[in-house]
């Protein structure tokens, strides 16, 4: 128990989450709080971490953002089947980056002032499940949720497992915002979550390649991000009619490919290359940055001063920078 109320201020006042997070908990930083130690290696990869977070942010969420925008502010009917999964997937990947990318920037803020934040994202798109899906997604929050609603409702041991799980999802959906089309997302990865579960305990003896496996899970997750960015439930119901052709398009106004300019093309090129755990692949046959000296440490910082006057030029050319972490 923390009785000092500078120290507890201190943790609740603690700018680089208090607005969007990644959520932290008392219990996680009480240590740090009492015994903090700040280096400069921890500085330095702080500021590593914040210039990554605002490459994310700046260069790709803003930029699949806006094509997204254009998309979603069309009436459905507007939109080709092609158009529309330009749409889906430029969210898709705007609002893993838009998320990911502030928790990066939180975590290297952090760190500069010698906090160390676990984790928030762990590349969730090469997920091959939805219950995978959602150990890699936003982890501050759906840890939050296990520990403060799923296993204080019985969780898998008191009560019925499956309405617990319903609960929680109904619940998740509506933290992010009040209106059906987020308690229809919820409930949405809720059914495959218990799905998944009845099939993981009928123990079926099939084996389903990982690309299939992976193939569902990016669907079921695109899709609930149309549920998610609409305007209303009744949009959302209508967009994805188009997306999967049972409905048609009329009074078409521009191709896919008038979005899918050469910068659009580009971003989202590398917004599917930086979803990848690159950077895990690297640590574990390079070596992490603090085992590099010489030549390969001045290529990594190069790199990093390259990646921040680029987004310098973003930020200082472009008009559009909603941080849409913030509305959720």
């Amino acid at each position: 128990m923390q009785k000092n109320l500078l120290k507890f201020a201190l943790f609740k006042a603690f700018f680089p989450q208090l607005i969007a997070g990644p959520i932290v908990r008392y219990v996680d930083v009480h240590d740090q709080i009492d015994n903090r130690v700040s280096t400069v290696d921890d500085f330095a990869y702080g500021i590593r971490r914040f210039v990554m977070g605002l490459g994310k942010k700046v260069i790709i969420a803003n930029t699949l953002g806006q094509v997204a925008d254009n998309i979603f502010s069309l009436p459905y009917y507007q939109n080709s089947m092609a158009t529309a999964w330009v749409g889906a997937i430029c969210y898709s990947l705007q609002i893993y980056f838009d998320f990911s990318g502030y928790s990066d920037m939180a975590i290297g803020l952090a760190r500069m002032f010698g906090f160390k934040f676990k984790e928030n994202f762990d590349f969730p798109y090469v997920s091959k499940s939805i219950t995978e899906f959602w150990r890699r997604w936003h982890i501050s929050l759906s840890s939050w949720f296990r520990d403060y609603l799923y296993i204080p409702l019985g969780g898998n041991r008191r009560g019925n497992v499956y309405v617990n799980l319903t609960i929680v999802f109904i619940v998740t959906g509506l933290w992010h915002g009040a209106a059906w089309n987020f308690v229809i997302w919820g409930l949405w990865h809720g059914f495959f979550n218990i799905l998944e579960r009845i099939l993981k305990r009928i123990k079926l003896n099939i084996v389903v390649p990982a690309v299939l496996r992976w193939l569902y899970t990016i669907i079921v997750v695109i899709i609930g991000w149309v549920l998610f960015r609409s305007p209303e439930l009744s949009y959302a119901t209508d967009y994805l009619k188009i997306m999967f052709g049972l409905a048609r398009s009329y009074d078409v106004g521009f191709s896919a490919w008038y979005y899918l300019d050469p910068m659009v093309l580009t971003v989202l090129i590398i917004g599917c290359i930086a979803s990848l755990p690159l950077s895990k692949y690297i640590q574990e046959n390079v070596g992490k940055y603090e085992e590099h000296n010489g030549l390969s440490l001045f290529i990594q910082n190069g790199y990093v001063l390259v990646l921040l006057i680029i987004c310098i030029m973003f930020l200082a050319t472009s008009t559009y920078n909603p941080f849409i972490y913030f509305r959720f």
